[in-house]
Protein backbone atom coordinates (compact mmCIF):
# COMPACT_ATOMS: atom_id res chain seq x y z
CA UNK A 1 0.00 0.00 0.00
CA UNK A 2 2.88 2.36 0.73
CA UNK A 3 3.96 2.25 -2.89
CA UNK A 4 0.46 3.18 -4.03
CA UNK A 5 0.37 6.11 -1.59
CA UNK A 6 3.68 7.40 -2.94
CA UNK A 7 2.28 7.23 -6.48
CA UNK A 8 -0.92 9.21 -5.81
CA UNK A 9 -1.27 11.99 -8.43
CA UNK A 10 -0.92 15.62 -7.70
CA UNK A 11 -4.61 16.25 -8.21
CA UNK A 12 -5.00 15.56 -4.52
CA UNK A 13 -2.35 18.16 -3.69
CA UNK A 14 -4.16 20.59 -5.99
CA UNK A 15 -7.30 20.18 -3.87
CA UNK A 16 -5.29 21.10 -0.80
CA UNK A 17 -3.61 24.20 -2.41
CA UNK A 18 -4.55 27.50 -0.68
CA UNK A 19 -5.77 28.96 -3.95
CA UNK A 20 -9.25 29.86 -2.69
CA UNK A 21 -11.34 32.90 -1.84
CA UNK A 22 -9.85 32.91 1.63
CA UNK A 23 -6.37 32.64 0.19
CA UNK A 24 -6.96 35.56 -2.16
CA UNK A 25 -8.39 37.62 0.71
CA UNK A 26 -5.28 36.86 2.77
CA UNK A 27 -3.16 38.00 -0.17
CA UNK A 28 -4.90 41.37 -0.36
CA UNK A 29 -4.48 41.98 3.36
CA UNK A 30 -0.85 41.05 3.05
CA UNK A 31 -0.55 43.65 0.25
CA UNK A 32 -1.51 46.39 2.68
CA UNK A 33 1.28 45.18 4.94
CA UNK A 34 3.87 45.18 2.19
CA UNK A 35 5.23 43.80 -1.05
CA UNK A 36 6.22 40.44 0.49
CA UNK A 37 2.56 39.43 0.58
CA UNK A 38 2.27 39.90 -3.19
CA UNK A 39 5.38 37.77 -3.67
CA UNK A 40 3.85 35.05 -1.51
CA UNK A 41 0.69 35.05 -3.63
CA UNK A 42 2.73 34.83 -6.82
CA UNK A 43 4.64 31.88 -5.36
CA UNK A 44 1.32 30.12 -4.70
CA UNK A 45 0.22 30.60 -8.30
CA UNK A 46 3.64 29.48 -9.48
CA UNK A 47 3.45 26.29 -7.36
CA UNK A 48 -0.01 25.58 -8.70
CA UNK A 49 1.29 25.85 -12.25
CA UNK A 50 4.19 23.58 -11.43
CA UNK A 51 1.76 21.07 -9.90
CA UNK A 52 -0.32 21.02 -13.08
CA UNK A 53 2.78 20.48 -15.19
CA UNK A 54 4.03 17.71 -12.90
CA UNK A 55 0.57 16.11 -12.92
CA UNK A 56 0.50 16.19 -16.72
CA UNK A 57 4.02 14.78 -16.86
CA UNK A 58 3.10 11.91 -14.57
CA UNK A 59 -0.06 11.17 -16.55
CA UNK A 60 2.00 11.11 -19.71
CA UNK A 61 4.59 8.91 -18.01
CA UNK A 62 1.93 6.48 -16.69
CA UNK A 63 0.32 6.22 -20.13
CA UNK A 64 3.75 5.60 -21.56
CA UNK A 65 4.25 2.81 -18.96
CA UNK A 66 0.94 1.22 -19.95
CA UNK A 67 1.98 1.34 -23.61
CA UNK A 68 5.27 -0.35 -22.75
CA UNK A 69 3.49 -3.09 -20.78
CA UNK A 70 1.05 -3.56 -23.68
CA UNK A 71 3.96 -3.97 -26.11
CA UNK A 72 5.64 -6.53 -23.80
CA UNK A 73 2.36 -8.39 -23.37
CA UNK A 74 1.80 -8.61 -27.12
CA UNK A 75 5.38 -9.84 -27.57
CA UNK A 76 4.87 -12.39 -24.81
CA UNK A 77 1.69 -13.71 -26.45
CA UNK A 78 3.64 -14.29 -29.66
CA UNK A 79 6.32 -16.15 -27.70
CA UNK A 80 3.60 -18.30 -26.07
CA UNK A 81 2.92 -19.94 -29.44
CA UNK A 82 5.77 -22.43 -28.96
CA UNK A 83 7.87 -23.85 -26.12
CA UNK A 84 11.29 -22.14 -25.94
CA UNK A 85 14.30 -24.34 -26.60
CA UNK A 86 15.90 -23.05 -23.39
CA UNK A 87 12.98 -24.44 -21.38
CA UNK A 88 13.35 -27.84 -23.00
CA UNK A 89 16.98 -27.87 -21.88
CA UNK A 90 16.25 -27.22 -18.20
CA UNK A 91 17.37 -30.07 -15.89
CA UNK A 92 14.72 -32.53 -14.71
CA UNK A 93 14.02 -33.40 -11.07
CA UNK A 94 14.48 -37.06 -10.14
CA UNK A 95 11.01 -38.46 -9.22
CA UNK A 96 12.73 -41.03 -6.97
CA UNK A 97 15.00 -38.48 -5.32
CA UNK A 98 15.43 -37.78 -1.61
CA UNK A 99 14.51 -34.20 -0.78
CA UNK A 100 16.18 -32.64 2.23
CA UNK A 101 14.55 -30.11 4.55
CA UNK A 102 16.98 -30.51 7.46
CA UNK A 103 20.46 -31.90 6.75
CA UNK A 104 21.25 -35.46 7.86
CA UNK A 105 24.57 -37.25 8.14
CA UNK A 106 23.69 -40.83 7.28
CA UNK A 107 27.02 -42.01 8.69
CA UNK A 108 25.68 -41.05 12.15
CA UNK A 109 22.43 -42.99 11.66
CA UNK A 110 22.77 -46.45 13.18
CA UNK A 111 19.09 -47.44 13.46
CA UNK A 112 16.41 -47.47 10.75
CA UNK A 113 12.77 -47.77 11.80
CA UNK A 114 9.76 -48.27 9.52
CA UNK A 115 6.01 -48.08 9.56
CA UNK A 116 4.38 -50.83 7.51
CA UNK A 117 1.25 -49.63 5.70
CA UNK A 118 2.00 -47.21 2.86
CA UNK A 119 5.67 -47.12 3.89
CA UNK A 120 7.31 -50.50 3.49
CA UNK A 121 4.15 -51.70 1.79
CA UNK A 122 3.16 -49.13 -0.81
CA UNK A 123 -0.11 -50.14 -2.36
CA UNK A 124 -1.57 -49.72 -5.82
CA UNK A 125 -4.45 -47.32 -6.56
CA UNK A 126 -6.89 -50.25 -6.43
CA UNK A 127 -6.69 -50.17 -2.64
CA UNK A 128 -8.59 -46.88 -2.36
CA UNK A 129 -11.62 -48.36 -4.12
CA UNK A 130 -11.47 -51.36 -1.76
CA UNK A 131 -11.35 -49.14 1.36
CA UNK A 132 -14.12 -46.90 0.01
CA UNK A 133 -16.44 -49.83 -0.74
CA UNK A 134 -15.83 -51.58 2.60
CA UNK A 135 -16.37 -48.37 4.59
CA UNK A 136 -19.51 -47.52 2.61
CA UNK A 137 -20.91 -50.98 3.28
CA UNK A 138 -20.18 -50.63 7.01
CA UNK A 139 -22.03 -47.29 7.11
CA UNK A 140 -25.10 -48.89 5.54
CA UNK A 141 -25.08 -51.98 7.77
CA UNK A 142 -24.09 -50.42 11.10
CA UNK A 143 -25.13 -46.76 10.89
CA UNK A 144 -28.25 -47.33 8.75
CA UNK A 145 -27.30 -45.01 5.90
CA UNK A 146 -29.72 -45.19 2.93
CA UNK A 147 -29.47 -48.11 0.52
CA UNK A 148 -28.92 -45.75 -2.41
CA UNK A 149 -25.43 -45.01 -1.07
CA UNK A 150 -24.35 -48.48 -2.21
CA UNK A 151 -24.34 -47.11 -5.77
CA UNK A 152 -21.58 -44.61 -4.89
CA UNK A 153 -18.19 -45.30 -6.47
CA UNK A 154 -14.72 -44.10 -5.52
CA UNK A 155 -13.56 -41.29 -7.81
CA UNK A 156 -9.71 -41.21 -8.02
CA UNK A 157 -9.82 -37.86 -9.85
CA UNK A 158 -11.44 -36.00 -6.92
CA UNK A 159 -9.34 -36.09 -3.71
CA UNK A 160 -5.73 -35.26 -2.90
CA UNK A 161 -3.75 -35.71 0.30
CA UNK A 162 -3.59 -32.81 2.75
CA UNK A 163 -7.18 -31.52 2.58
CA UNK A 164 -9.11 -30.28 5.62
CA UNK A 165 -12.73 -30.99 6.50
CA UNK A 166 -14.76 -28.30 8.27
CA UNK A 167 -16.85 -30.30 10.75
CA UNK A 168 -19.16 -27.36 11.41
CA UNK A 169 -19.97 -26.31 7.84
CA UNK A 170 -19.31 -29.52 5.90
CA UNK A 171 -16.73 -28.12 3.48
CA UNK A 172 -13.62 -29.81 2.13
CA UNK A 173 -10.82 -27.23 2.00
CA UNK A 174 -7.38 -26.95 0.49
CA UNK A 175 -5.24 -24.48 2.45
CA UNK A 176 -1.97 -22.81 1.53
CA UNK A 177 1.25 -22.63 3.56
CA UNK A 178 -0.12 -19.73 5.63
CA UNK A 179 -3.57 -21.17 6.36
CA UNK A 180 -5.62 -19.40 3.68
CA UNK A 181 -8.29 -21.19 1.62
CA UNK A 182 -7.43 -21.77 -2.02
CA UNK A 183 -9.89 -19.71 -4.16
CA UNK A 184 -10.72 -22.82 -6.21
CA UNK A 185 -10.19 -25.29 -3.37
CA UNK A 186 -13.43 -25.32 -1.36
CA UNK A 187 -16.10 -27.97 -1.99
CA UNK A 188 -19.48 -28.59 -0.42
CA UNK A 189 -20.07 -32.20 -1.36
CA UNK A 190 -19.04 -32.22 -5.01
CA UNK A 191 -20.00 -28.58 -5.63
CA UNK A 192 -17.19 -26.05 -5.81
CA UNK A 193 -17.76 -22.78 -3.94
CA UNK A 194 -16.96 -19.39 -5.47
CA UNK A 195 -14.68 -16.88 -3.75
CA UNK A 196 -17.75 -14.82 -2.82
CA UNK A 197 -19.41 -17.84 -1.19
CA UNK A 198 -16.20 -18.64 0.71
CA UNK A 199 -16.09 -15.09 2.10
CA UNK A 200 -19.77 -15.26 3.06
CA UNK A 201 -19.04 -18.33 5.21
CA UNK A 202 -15.61 -17.46 6.63
CA UNK A 203 -15.53 -13.66 6.31
CA UNK A 204 -12.13 -13.95 4.68
CA UNK A 205 -10.10 -16.64 2.96
CA UNK A 206 -7.72 -16.81 5.93
CA UNK A 207 -8.62 -19.39 8.56
CA UNK A 208 -8.44 -17.93 12.05
CA UNK A 209 -7.49 -19.78 15.21
CA UNK A 210 -11.10 -20.33 16.34
CA UNK A 211 -12.11 -21.60 12.89
CA UNK A 212 -9.05 -23.89 12.75
CA UNK A 213 -10.32 -25.79 15.81
CA UNK A 214 -13.27 -27.00 13.72
CA UNK A 215 -11.02 -28.40 10.98
CA UNK A 216 -9.64 -31.92 10.78
CA UNK A 217 -6.69 -32.74 8.53
CA UNK A 218 -6.82 -35.65 6.07
CA UNK A 219 -3.12 -36.47 5.82
CA UNK A 220 -2.48 -40.22 5.48
CA UNK A 221 -2.99 -42.62 2.59
CA UNK A 222 -6.50 -43.51 3.84
CA UNK A 223 -7.46 -39.86 3.29
CA UNK A 224 -8.20 -40.37 -0.42
CA UNK A 225 -11.09 -42.76 0.14
CA UNK A 226 -12.11 -40.86 3.28
CA UNK A 227 -12.34 -37.45 1.55
CA UNK A 228 -14.24 -38.93 -1.39
CA UNK A 229 -16.74 -40.73 0.85
CA UNK A 230 -17.32 -37.61 2.98
CA UNK A 231 -18.02 -35.51 -0.13
CA UNK A 232 -20.35 -38.13 -1.59
CA UNK A 233 -22.34 -38.44 1.64
CA UNK A 234 -22.66 -34.66 2.01
CA UNK A 235 -23.79 -34.41 -1.61
CA UNK A 236 -26.44 -37.09 -1.04
CA UNK A 237 -27.99 -35.17 1.87
CA UNK A 238 -27.88 -31.88 -0.05
CA UNK A 239 -29.51 -33.39 -3.15
CA UNK A 240 -32.15 -35.14 -1.04
CA UNK A 241 -32.83 -31.83 0.80
CA UNK A 242 -32.39 -33.57 4.14
CA UNK A 243 -31.12 -31.80 7.24
CA UNK A 244 -27.83 -33.17 8.58
CA UNK A 245 -25.00 -32.33 10.95
CA UNK A 246 -21.70 -32.08 9.06
CA UNK A 247 -19.84 -33.29 12.15
CA UNK A 248 -21.85 -36.53 12.19
CA UNK A 249 -20.93 -37.21 8.57
CA UNK A 250 -17.24 -36.96 9.43
CA UNK A 251 -17.56 -39.05 12.58
CA UNK A 252 -19.43 -41.82 10.76
CA UNK A 253 -17.09 -41.93 7.78
CA UNK A 254 -14.01 -41.85 10.00
CA UNK A 255 -15.36 -44.64 12.22
CA UNK A 256 -16.13 -46.73 9.14
CA UNK A 257 -12.62 -46.19 7.73
CA UNK A 258 -11.05 -47.08 11.10
CA UNK A 259 -13.25 -50.18 11.32
CA UNK A 260 -12.09 -51.32 7.89
CA UNK A 261 -8.48 -50.95 8.99
CA UNK A 262 -8.70 -52.37 12.52
CA UNK A 263 -11.15 -55.18 11.83
CA UNK A 264 -8.87 -56.78 9.27
CA UNK A 265 -11.34 -56.37 6.41
CA UNK A 266 -8.90 -54.46 4.26
CA UNK A 267 -6.04 -56.73 5.34
CA UNK A 268 -7.92 -59.81 4.20
CA UNK A 269 -8.81 -58.11 0.95
CA UNK A 270 -5.16 -57.29 0.24
CA UNK A 271 -3.87 -60.75 1.18
CA UNK A 272 -6.49 -62.40 -1.00
CA UNK A 273 -4.91 -60.77 -4.07
CA UNK A 274 -1.47 -59.34 -3.16
CA UNK A 275 -0.38 -58.96 -6.79
CA UNK A 276 -3.18 -56.44 -7.27
CA UNK A 277 -2.30 -54.26 -4.29
CA UNK A 278 1.33 -54.66 -3.16
CA UNK A 279 4.64 -53.37 -4.53
CA UNK A 280 8.16 -54.84 -4.16
CA UNK A 281 10.98 -54.15 -1.57
CA UNK A 282 13.97 -56.34 -0.39
CA UNK A 283 17.24 -54.83 -1.74
CA UNK A 284 17.26 -51.74 0.50
CA UNK A 285 16.76 -53.71 3.75
CA UNK A 286 19.51 -56.13 2.83
CA UNK A 287 21.89 -53.25 2.09
CA UNK A 288 21.25 -51.81 5.57
CA UNK A 289 21.93 -55.19 7.23
CA UNK A 290 25.15 -55.59 5.25
CA UNK A 291 26.29 -52.17 6.53
CA UNK A 292 25.65 -53.25 10.12
CA UNK A 293 22.59 -51.04 10.70
CA UNK A 294 19.85 -51.97 13.16
CA UNK A 295 16.34 -52.23 11.71
CA UNK A 296 12.99 -52.20 13.48
CA UNK A 297 9.35 -52.31 12.39
CA UNK A 298 6.78 -50.25 14.30
CA UNK A 299 3.24 -50.57 12.95
CA UNK A 300 -0.38 -50.34 14.05
CA UNK A 301 -1.32 -53.33 11.88
CA UNK A 302 -1.74 -56.84 13.35
CA UNK A 303 1.07 -59.35 12.87
CA UNK A 304 -0.93 -61.73 10.67
CA UNK A 305 -1.46 -58.99 8.07
CA UNK A 306 2.15 -57.77 8.19
CA UNK A 307 3.41 -61.35 7.92
CA UNK A 308 1.31 -62.04 4.82
CA UNK A 309 2.44 -58.86 3.09
CA UNK A 310 6.10 -59.27 4.05
CA UNK A 311 6.19 -62.83 2.78
CA UNK A 312 4.82 -61.60 -0.54
CA UNK A 313 7.27 -58.67 -0.82
CA UNK A 314 10.39 -60.26 0.67
CA UNK A 315 9.87 -63.90 -0.29
CA UNK A 316 13.17 -65.47 -1.29
CA UNK A 317 12.39 -69.15 -0.83
CA UNK A 318 12.43 -69.61 2.95
CA UNK A 319 9.34 -69.03 5.12
CA UNK A 320 9.50 -66.16 7.63
CA UNK A 321 12.86 -65.03 6.25
CA UNK A 322 11.65 -61.43 6.40
CA UNK A 323 11.82 -61.51 10.23
CA UNK A 324 15.55 -62.14 10.08
CA UNK A 325 16.03 -58.72 8.51
CA UNK A 326 14.57 -56.95 11.56
CA UNK A 327 16.12 -56.62 15.00
CA UNK A 328 12.76 -55.64 16.56
CA UNK A 329 9.20 -56.12 15.27
CA UNK A 330 6.36 -54.29 17.05
CA UNK A 331 2.76 -54.68 15.83
CA UNK A 332 -0.50 -53.13 17.09
CA UNK A 333 1.57 -50.26 18.51
CA UNK A 334 -1.42 -47.89 18.69
CA UNK A 335 0.38 -44.84 17.32
CA UNK A 336 0.29 -41.92 18.02
CA UNK A 337 -0.48 -42.86 21.67
CA UNK A 338 2.63 -45.06 21.54
CA UNK A 339 4.81 -41.94 21.74
CA UNK A 340 3.20 -40.50 24.88
CA UNK A 341 1.79 -43.48 26.82
CA UNK A 342 3.49 -45.84 29.26
CA UNK A 343 1.86 -49.06 28.05
CA UNK A 344 4.02 -52.18 28.57
CA UNK A 345 5.16 -54.42 25.73
CA UNK A 346 3.63 -57.88 25.38
CA UNK A 347 5.29 -60.77 23.57
CA UNK A 348 3.00 -62.25 20.90
CA UNK A 349 2.80 -66.00 20.29
CA UNK A 350 2.41 -66.37 16.52
CA UNK A 351 1.33 -70.04 16.78
CA UNK A 352 -1.31 -69.67 19.50
CA UNK A 353 -2.36 -66.10 18.65
CA UNK A 354 -2.01 -65.10 22.33
CA UNK A 355 -0.06 -62.56 24.38
CA UNK A 356 2.42 -63.67 27.04
CA UNK A 357 2.19 -62.43 30.64
CA UNK A 358 5.92 -62.26 31.30
CA UNK A 359 7.60 -58.83 31.51
CA UNK A 360 9.45 -57.69 28.39
CA UNK A 361 12.84 -56.28 29.40
CA UNK A 362 14.73 -57.10 26.20
CA UNK A 363 13.88 -57.58 22.53
CA UNK A 364 14.77 -60.85 20.80
CA UNK A 365 15.11 -61.33 17.08
CA UNK A 366 12.39 -63.44 15.46
CA UNK A 367 10.01 -62.51 18.29
CA UNK A 368 6.94 -60.32 17.79
CA UNK A 369 5.88 -57.66 20.31
CA UNK A 370 2.56 -55.89 20.73
CA UNK A 371 1.60 -52.48 22.18
CA UNK A 372 4.31 -50.77 24.30
CA UNK A 373 5.50 -47.16 24.41
CA UNK A 374 8.37 -45.01 23.21
CA UNK A 375 9.65 -44.61 26.76
CA UNK A 376 9.95 -48.38 27.27
CA UNK A 377 11.36 -48.83 23.76
CA UNK A 378 14.25 -46.43 24.44
CA UNK A 379 14.91 -47.93 27.87
CA UNK A 380 15.18 -51.45 26.43
CA UNK A 381 17.16 -50.67 23.26
CA UNK A 382 19.37 -47.87 24.68
CA UNK A 383 19.19 -46.26 21.22
CA UNK A 384 19.74 -42.50 21.36
CA UNK A 385 17.42 -40.18 19.46
CA UNK A 386 19.80 -38.61 16.87
CA UNK A 387 21.09 -42.02 15.74
CA UNK A 388 17.58 -43.21 14.83
CA UNK A 389 15.66 -42.38 11.65
CA UNK A 390 12.00 -43.38 11.32
CA UNK A 391 10.09 -43.69 8.03
CA UNK A 392 6.33 -43.15 7.94
CA UNK A 393 3.54 -41.88 5.70
CA UNK A 394 1.30 -40.15 8.27
CA UNK A 395 2.71 -36.78 9.31
CA UNK A 396 0.78 -36.72 12.60
CA UNK A 397 0.49 -40.37 13.69
CA UNK A 398 3.90 -41.52 12.41
CA UNK A 399 6.28 -38.55 12.44
CA UNK A 400 5.15 -35.91 14.93
CA UNK A 401 5.99 -38.07 17.98
CA UNK A 402 9.45 -39.20 16.75
CA UNK A 403 10.43 -35.68 15.69
CA UNK A 404 9.60 -34.37 19.17
CA UNK A 405 11.56 -37.26 20.72
CA UNK A 406 14.69 -36.27 18.79
CA UNK A 407 14.59 -38.98 16.12
CA UNK A 408 15.33 -38.04 12.53
CA UNK A 409 12.27 -38.51 10.33
CA UNK A 410 11.58 -39.42 6.70
CA UNK A 411 8.13 -38.79 5.20
CA UNK A 412 7.01 -41.31 2.58
CA UNK A 413 4.67 -39.68 0.06
CA UNK A 414 3.78 -42.10 -2.71
CA UNK A 415 2.13 -39.51 -5.00
CA UNK A 416 5.32 -37.41 -5.03
CA UNK A 417 6.68 -39.32 -8.04
CA UNK A 418 3.68 -38.48 -10.21
CA UNK A 419 3.70 -34.81 -9.22
CA UNK A 420 7.39 -34.49 -10.07
CA UNK A 421 6.87 -36.16 -13.44
CA UNK A 422 4.17 -33.59 -14.18
CA UNK A 423 6.50 -30.76 -13.11
CA UNK A 424 9.21 -32.19 -15.37
CA UNK A 425 6.94 -32.10 -18.39
CA UNK A 426 7.64 -29.27 -20.81
CA UNK A 427 3.93 -28.41 -21.04
CA UNK A 428 3.75 -27.74 -17.27
CA UNK A 429 6.93 -25.68 -17.25
CA UNK A 430 5.65 -23.77 -20.27
CA UNK A 431 2.46 -22.83 -18.39
CA UNK A 432 4.41 -21.94 -15.24
CA UNK A 433 6.71 -19.61 -17.19
CA UNK A 434 3.66 -17.99 -18.85
CA UNK A 435 2.03 -17.54 -15.45
CA UNK A 436 5.18 -15.89 -14.05
CA UNK A 437 5.41 -13.48 -17.00
CA UNK A 438 1.75 -12.48 -16.66
CA UNK A 439 2.11 -12.08 -12.90
CA UNK A 440 5.10 -9.82 -13.42
CA UNK A 441 3.30 -7.68 -16.00
CA UNK A 442 0.23 -7.37 -13.77
CA UNK A 443 2.40 -6.26 -10.87
CA UNK A 444 3.98 -3.55 -12.99
CA UNK A 445 0.58 -2.47 -14.29
CA UNK A 446 -0.81 -2.13 -10.76
CA UNK A 447 2.21 0.02 -9.86
CA UNK A 448 1.29 2.70 -12.40
CA UNK A 449 -0.04 5.95 -10.93
CA UNK A 450 -3.66 6.05 -9.81
CA UNK A 451 -4.86 8.43 -12.57
CA UNK A 452 -4.11 5.81 -15.21
CA UNK A 453 -6.34 3.24 -13.48
CA UNK A 454 -9.46 4.98 -14.70
CA UNK A 455 -8.32 4.91 -18.32
CA UNK A 456 -9.80 2.50 -20.85
CA UNK A 457 -6.31 1.32 -21.89
CA UNK A 458 -5.50 0.37 -18.30
CA UNK A 459 -8.77 -1.51 -17.74
CA UNK A 460 -8.55 -3.38 -21.04
CA UNK A 461 -4.95 -4.45 -20.44
CA UNK A 462 -5.68 -5.51 -16.87
CA UNK A 463 -8.63 -7.65 -17.97
CA UNK A 464 -6.60 -9.32 -20.72
CA UNK A 465 -3.68 -10.07 -18.39
CA UNK A 466 -6.02 -11.49 -15.73
CA UNK A 467 -7.80 -13.67 -18.28
CA UNK A 468 -4.54 -15.10 -19.62
CA UNK A 469 -3.23 -15.66 -16.10
CA UNK A 470 -6.42 -17.50 -15.13
CA UNK A 471 -6.04 -19.76 -18.17
CA UNK A 472 -2.52 -20.73 -17.10
CA UNK A 473 -3.64 -21.33 -13.51
CA UNK A 474 -6.48 -23.59 -14.60
CA UNK A 475 -4.25 -25.45 -17.04
CA UNK A 476 -1.62 -26.18 -14.36
CA UNK A 477 -4.27 -27.23 -11.85
CA UNK A 478 -5.89 -29.72 -14.26
CA UNK A 479 -2.52 -31.36 -14.92
CA UNK A 480 -2.48 -32.54 -11.28
CA UNK A 481 -6.10 -32.88 -10.18
CA UNK A 482 -9.23 -31.36 -11.66
CA UNK A 483 -10.77 -30.56 -8.25
CA UNK A 484 -7.92 -29.51 -5.95
CA UNK A 485 -4.78 -29.29 -8.09
CA UNK A 486 -1.34 -30.32 -6.76
CA UNK A 487 -0.72 -31.83 -3.32
CA UNK A 488 2.25 -29.60 -2.49
CA UNK A 489 1.31 -26.43 -4.37
CA UNK A 490 -1.55 -23.97 -4.61
CA UNK A 491 -2.80 -22.79 -7.99
CA UNK A 492 -0.63 -19.68 -7.64
CA UNK A 493 2.53 -21.73 -7.17
CA UNK A 494 2.76 -21.19 -3.40
CA UNK A 495 3.30 -24.09 -1.01
CA UNK A 496 0.22 -25.80 0.46
CA UNK A 497 -0.66 -26.49 4.09
CA UNK A 498 0.42 -30.10 3.52
CA UNK A 499 3.87 -28.81 2.56
CA UNK A 500 3.87 -26.79 5.79
CA UNK A 501 3.31 -29.91 7.89
CA UNK A 502 6.10 -31.75 6.08
CA UNK A 503 8.38 -28.87 7.07
CA UNK A 504 7.27 -29.24 10.66
CA UNK A 505 7.74 -32.97 11.12
CA UNK A 506 10.02 -34.38 8.39
CA UNK A 507 13.77 -33.99 7.95
CA UNK A 508 13.64 -35.57 4.49
CA UNK A 509 10.87 -36.81 2.22
CA UNK A 510 10.70 -39.19 -0.72
CA UNK A 511 8.22 -41.43 -2.53
CA UNK A 512 9.36 -44.77 -1.01
CA UNK A 513 12.10 -46.06 1.33
CA UNK A 514 13.82 -48.00 -1.48
CA UNK A 515 14.96 -44.68 -2.97
CA UNK A 516 17.64 -44.66 -0.26
CA UNK A 517 19.29 -47.64 -1.99
CA UNK A 518 20.87 -45.16 -4.41
CA UNK A 519 22.59 -43.38 -1.53
CA UNK A 520 25.47 -44.75 0.49
CA UNK A 521 24.68 -45.09 4.24
CA UNK A 522 27.74 -42.87 4.79
CA UNK A 523 26.46 -40.00 2.67
CA UNK A 524 25.65 -36.55 4.01
CA UNK A 525 22.25 -35.29 2.89
CA UNK A 526 22.44 -31.50 2.51
CA UNK A 527 19.72 -28.89 2.15
CA UNK A 528 19.90 -27.53 -1.44
CA UNK A 529 21.99 -24.39 -1.80
CA UNK A 530 19.25 -22.68 -3.84
CA UNK A 531 16.82 -22.96 -0.94
CA UNK A 532 13.14 -23.22 -1.83
CA UNK A 533 10.43 -24.06 0.68
CA UNK A 534 10.02 -27.52 -0.84
CA UNK A 535 13.28 -28.64 -2.47
CA UNK A 536 11.65 -30.75 -5.20
CA UNK A 537 9.85 -27.78 -6.72
CA UNK A 538 11.09 -26.40 -10.01
CA UNK A 539 10.98 -22.64 -10.49
CA UNK A 540 10.76 -21.74 -14.17
CA UNK A 541 12.15 -18.21 -14.81
CA UNK A 542 10.14 -15.90 -17.05
CA UNK A 543 13.43 -14.82 -18.68
CA UNK A 544 13.32 -17.99 -20.81
CA UNK A 545 10.71 -16.27 -23.01
CA UNK A 546 12.55 -12.99 -23.38
CA UNK A 547 14.41 -12.23 -26.57
CA UNK A 548 18.16 -12.10 -26.27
Amino acid sequence: MASFRRLLPLCSSFNRTSFSSSGVHEGFIANVRGYSGIASSEQTVSKFGEGLKQNEAENFESNDDIDKIRIEFDAAKRSFLKIPEALKGMPKTNPEGIFVIKGIRLDLIQVYGFDYDFTLAHYSDNLQSLIYDLAKEHMLNEFRYPEVCMSFRYDPSFPIRGLYYDKQNGYLLKLDFFGSIEPDGCFYGRRQLTEKQIEEVYGTRHIGRDQARKLVGLMDFFCFSEACLIADMVQYFVDAKLEFDACYIYEDVNRAIQHVHRSGLVHRGILSDPHRYLGQLLRFLRMLKEKGKKIFLLTNSPYSFVDGGMQFMLEDGSRDSWRELFDVVIAKANKPEFYTSEHPFRCYDTEKDTLAFTKVDKFLQNKIYYHGSLKSFLQITKWKGPEVIYFGDHLFSDLRGPSKAGWRTAAIIHELENEIRIQNDDSYRFEQAKFNILQELLGRLHATVANSKSSDAYKLLKDELNEERQKSRRMMKRMFNTSFGATFLTDKGQESAFAYHIHQYADVYTSKPENFVYNSPERWLHVPFDVKIMPHHVKVPSSLFKNR
